[in-house]
């Protein structure tokens, strides 16, 4: 299957004007997000723990921001002081081993969820400034591992399974774009597909192996199979969500290959190009918003 780049997604948009957030811009898909939009225009922040090694573009700025801490995000809200355009949360983990936040949260929901739920309403009053602002939110194939358990969301008594963990945290992704756009803020779940990133560096090597993953000395490849994509094919739908006139004003959506994806209510495994429902179920959306409001700290004042 042939599939667009994220290049070929923004050529014709003139961004010039636009500020935009991209988490986790240094490495993997945020860079090449970083990248394609700075190339059209825009000015484009990589929020990250590090800018590490990374070779950002000229017109690109760095801001430390650490997920895993609210004091972190707390600090960078407060040196936001322009309109936002385009507020992009790319960051996130996978199948970590057990562990913590600085605040107490099981990483994986209190990163990829709760860190971005803490930054998106801090930043509201920029995102309002900017007028007709968008919101994009990484989420995941999978999401279909495991809906939001809402008595115990931080493994507290239950036991720790990282996927599962993972899957909760990208159903969250979900839902909270559901939530922001039932608030007036139009946000969609973007699904990128399956990249070969450092964001898989916790996946155990015999599992890589067992899922073919592997060649025959033990580097990574793209595995067998036309769902693959290049870090380049992975930002598509990202900068998609960003960019597409069709998508101005519309929320609450899961993309997936440049396009509105359909709820799966077939038996088996959920395929690409679909969600399974609780993802974007509503009441679940506005469970999620009131546990965050209370795990957090952050409760949005207003909205438009």
């Amino acid at each position: 299957m042939a599939y667009p780049t994220a290049s070929e997604v923004v050529s014709g948009h003139d961004l010039t004007g636009m500020n935009v957030i991209v988490t986790g811009g240094t490495s993997g898909l945020g860079a090449e997000t970083v990248r394609v939009l700075a190339a059209a225009g825009a000015s484009v922040v990589a929020a990250g723990r590090s800018r590490g090694t990374a070779e950002l573009p000229a017109s690109a700025e760095f801001e430390e921001l650490d997920l895993a801490s609210l004091a972190s995000v707390g600090a960078f809200v407060r040196r936001w002081n322009r309109p936002l355009h385009l507020l992009i949360n790319n960051a996130g983990v996978m199948r970590t081993p057990f562990g913590r936040t600085a605040d107490g949260f099981e990483l994986q929901f209190g990163t990829n969820h709760l860190g971005h739920f803490a930054l998106t309403i801090g930043l509201l009053p920029a995102l309002q400034d900017a007028g007709s602002a968008r919101v994009v939110v990484l989420s995941s194939r999978g999401h279909r591992r495991s809906d939001v358990d809402f008595d115990d969301p931080n493994y507290h008594s239950r036991r720790y399974d990282p996927w599962a963990a993972y899957g909760q945290s990208k159903t969250a992704n979900c839902l909270f774009a559901v939530g922001l756009t039932r608030r007036g803020r139009p946000a969609n779940a973007v699904a990128p597909g399956a990249i070969q990133t450092s964001l898989m560096r916790h996946i155990p090597h015999q599992e890589l192996a067992e899922r073919g993953w592997l060649d025959s000395a033990g580097n990574r490849i793209n595995g067998p199979g036309p769902e693959w994509k290049t870090v380049e094919q992975g930002a598509a739908t990202t900068v998609w969500a960003a960019v597409a006139p069709e998508l101005q004003g519309v929320g609450g959506k899961y993309l997936d290959n440049c396009a509105i994806a359909e709820p799966w209510t077939g038996p088996g495994e959920v395929p690409y190009g679909s969600y399974a429902p609780y993802a974007l179920d509503p009441e679940h959306a506005e469970r999620l918003w009131a546990l965050s409001e209370k795990l957090t700290g952050f409760a949005a004042a207003s909205f438009d």
